[in-house]
């Protein structure tokens, strides 16, 4: 027991050693490690970061790995920290078979940038085989006449260990006639010979058997055995004889089955049955057996199955000559095997960078790969190509590996891939070739700006519409791709109408819709201009520009508004009218403006109600109220009238004006205070009439003051009518205000020259009414209006509260 555990220590002792022994430097070669077979998966081999002198830090960003050579992969790095560990059990046997040394080639590859390195993995035997034969038991047939010293092959073991753990030698039990020597093939096989120690005597012993024991030299050793029987035979004193002790000859790999490779011959001087000679294998290896037969008649060697020279370039037989009388005589076969071009180039690729950017430098390395031709000789050697219109080229790094590396600039949007065909040719007659296609993407850059589809758009918006209204679409192209063609758009600021323009409008920036974010009056926004913006989402970003107008549509919104007569007094408008006004005489004039513009500020009157319909008639155009016929006595002194003012639009809107008309029979004072009287009891009933006896009694007190102050005021505006008939006389009045002039006279108590001037001006989209103070006439001493009699009608006429009533109109209508 401490044997075996000695021996284990000693074992794992080895095991270690080997685990942490390297080979030279990268720079003179490949690195070298060994590792025993049968090691567990995920055990440690060796730091690579430290032997190919490489930062472990930086393995992961390189894209560290390993690729070996053939398409199992039995190592893995771990590219955090450089170690390098087996990924499944080795088994050295199934690996290399019986060559020794046995080497993984393995390639270490780095990124950015692309290197190489060659690593070497030694898988050193272990004792994990016993040897074994072929054949439990081994008969063998010896005439009593054999002489002492005479040489019997046993047979070949088969250990698939190598090295001191493979077959060392044979051994027999205890037997007195044999003894038993190891002897070496010229292929390194080791097989048992039996030597005869003393005579031999059938009568006394007629079969002798024993144990052959074959051993292996491993630590602890395996054993195989095999038991051996000796059948004494009468006497044949006579041996056959090869006429060679040794055959050669030469096959091509490709030669079909059932050829002829030699012949062999031997002779027997014994005569009968002693001297008949056949002819056998006898070392029965599994190639021979597979591969050759031999007829043991004639000794022809023939070709039983396809022989392949990469497997293997020479076979060794042994044929074997027995007479009748159980002698045998033994020589060697020879058979080389003579390559022919049989097998094409492989193209193994290691490693492949796709895509690359369209703007890489020249030289750039693309890819890495191997060719590998399993021929000899110049049919082994290799030469590669590729399509000479590629913006590639090939070069070569080692023996049988190259790099292929850029050569020409590259232009994603003319060519987005390349489809490139790698040929690999060797040299062999006939020669054999093998094409390998790789794709290489090109990759985008951001190198083309987004265009826009117009270089100006134009949208319209109708005027209060709500938010979030799609007004239009701006798009833009860009011919890059992916996040470099993404395109996003966005709105400069700018201002209109005292508010940034951000505030009325967005853009989605991912389709470059257009919303409104808020109404717009079109009464103070006519239409403004945004500048739109297009960046793509490459680093850094590349933009353009287009220009949006926004025109904005006008709706009818705005009702009309009345400049004359006013509705924000309490009081309705009151307008006088004397009984002897004949048809067409005009009362008034509505005057009212549209804040809209075009045909939904064009307005038109209409006479909703009247108390009279059939004395009054309202201007459809110009709110002008005449009257239509003579006034009767059975008309009512007070006409109220309400009057529709309508805008044109398509929802049209509209605005009422009340008016009252009082119907008098004069412009004398007792008239007027009567009318007003009336009208103010009519409307306000008991109240009012109160308040006018109240105002009455208080204004008597200030009665003589108001005469003298009138007298005053009708002086300064005798003078003032005598300068406006002059003016008038002079041609004045025939100018653009003629048609405005509002004639009165011939009727009631006023003179002829009393009028009325309205001034209407037009222009801006606004109409002023204009109240001028009444223009009177010098009148000669005792001619008065009609039915007075006397001048003080000319001083009632001052004081008439209609000129107190216009007034304020006069000041609020025309600003002035």
């Amino acid at each position: 027991m401490a044997g075996e555990q000695r021996r284990t220590l000693l074992r794992r002792q080895a095991v270690f050693l080997a685990l942490f022994l390297c080979a030279w430097a990268v720079g003179s070669g490949p690195v070298h490690y060994s590792v025993p077979e049968e090691m567990e998966s995920g055990s440690f081999v060796a730091n690579v970061a430290k032997d190919l002198g490489q930062d472990p830090k930086r393995l992961s960003a390189r894209r560290a790995r390993v690729v070996s050579e053939d398409s199992r992969q039995h190592f893995q790095l771990d590219s955090d920290t450089g170690d390098l560990f087996i990924k499944e059990k080795l088994d050295r046997e199934e690996l290399c078979g019986e060559a020794d040394p046995c080497i993984v080639h393995l390639e270490i590859i780095l990124e950015n940038p692309l290197q190489s390195y060659r690593a070497e993995v030694s898988v050193y035997d272990v004792n994990d085989y016993a040897p074994e034969f072929s054949d439990k038991e081994l008969i063998l047939k010896m005439p009593e006449t054999t002489p002492p010293g005479s040489r019997f092959p046993l047979g070949k073991a088969r250990d698939l260990d190598v090295g001191n753990n493979s077959l060392q030698g044979y051994a027999i039990s205890s037997a007195d006639h044999f003894r038993v020597y190891t002897r070496h093939r010229s292929d390194g096989g080791k097989y048992a010979e039996l030597v005869l120690e003393r005579p031999l005597d059938r009568e006394k012993q007629a079969e002798i058997s024993f144990v052959l024991t074959a051993i292996d030299g491993g630590s602890p050793a395996r054993s195989g055995t095999a038991q051996v029987r000796v059948i004494v035979l009468d006497s044949n004193d006579n041996v056959p004889e090869f006429s060679r002790a040794l055959y050669k000859a030469q096959i091509l790999e490709n030669t079909q089955p059932d050829s002829v490779v030699l012949t062999v011959s031997a002779t027997d001087a014994d005569e009968g049955i002693n001297g008949a000679i056949s002819y056998s294998f006898s070392q029965k290896s599994e190639t021979n057996l597979n591969a050759f037969g031999i007829n043991p008649l004639t000794g022809d060697i023939r070709l039983l199955a396809p022989l392949d020279f990469e497997e293997t370039d020479a076979c060794e037989i042994d044929v074997q000559a027995t007479d009748g009388g159980g002698l045998s005589a033994h020589s060697k076969v020879l058979v080389e095997v003579t390559d022919v071009n049989d097998n094409a180039p492989e193209v193994k690729i290691t490693s492949l960078i796709s895509p690359i950017p369209e703007d890489s430098s020249l030289e750039t390395v693309v890819a890495l790969f191997n060719v590998r031709d399993r021929d000899s000789g110049d049919n082994g050697r290799t030469v590669c190509s590729i399509e000479d219109d590629l913006p590639f080229f090939l070069k070569s790094t080692s023996k049988n590996s190259y790099s292929l590396v850029t050569q020409n600039t590259f232009d994603r949007e003319t060519v987005s891939e390349y489809n490139i065909t790698i040929t690999a040719r060797d040299m062999g007659s006939p020669s054999l070739s093998t094409e390998k296609t790789i794709t290489v993407k090109i990759s985008d850059i951001n190198d083309n700006s987004p265009v826009f589809s117009q270089t100006s758009y134009t949208l319209h918006v109708r005027e209060n519409s709500g938010p979030a209204l799609l007004l239009g679409q701006v798009r833009a192209f860009d011919s890059d791709s992916e996040q470099n063609a993404k395109v996003t758009y966005s709105l400069l600021p700018a201002e209109a109408g005292g508010l940034p323009l951000l505030s009325y409008i967005s853009i989605n920036s991912e389709n470059g819709n257009v919303y409104a974010l808020r109404s717009v009056d079109y009464e103070q926004i006519r239409e403004f201009q945004v500048r739109v913006r297009a960046a793509d989402g490459g680093s850094p970003p590349l933009s353009s520009e287009a220009t949006v107008r926004v025109v904005i549509l006008d709706e009818n919104d705005n009702a009309p508004f009345l400049l004359y007569p006013l509705q924000n007094s309490s009081s309705p408008a009151s307008e006088l009218v004397p009984r002897s006004a004949g048809p067409g005489y005009l009362v008034t004039k509505v005057v009212a403006v549209d804040g809209d513009s075009g045909q939904n500020s064009w307005l038109s009157y209409q006479l909703l109600r009247a108390t009279d319909p059939g004395l009054f008639t309202v201007a459809s155009h110009n709110g002008e109220i005449r009257t239509t016929r003579l006034i009767t006595e059975r008309d009512s002194k007070k006409q109220k009238l309400i009057v529709v003012v309508r805008d044109s639009g398509e929802s049209a809107l509209s605005s009422s004006a009340t008016l009252t008309i009082a119907l008098v029979d004069g412009f004398s004072d007792a008239h007027l205070q009567y009318t007003e009287v009336a009208v103010e009891e009519e409307e306000n009933g008991p109240l009012t009439l109160y308040l006018v006896i109240s105002l009455c009694l208080v204004s008597f007190g200030f009665l003589v003051s108001v005469i003298i102050f009138i007298c005053i005021k009708l002086y300064r505006r005798r003078n003032y009518g005598e300068k406006y008939v002059s003016a008038s006389a002079n041609g004045y009045g025939d100018s653009n205000f003629q048609t405005n002039l509002v004639d009165v006279s011939g009727t009631g108590t006023l003179s002829q020259s009393y009028r009325y001037e309205v001034c209407l001006t037009t222009g801006s989209g606004n109409s002023e009414f204009k109240f001028l103070r009444p223009v009177l006439p010098s009148l000669p001493p005792g001619q008065g209006p009609p039915g007075t009699g006397s001048g003080r009608d000319q001083d009632l006429l001052a004081n008439f509260p209609l000129n107190q009533d216009l007034e304020p109109a006069n000041q609020l209508i025309g600003g002035k």
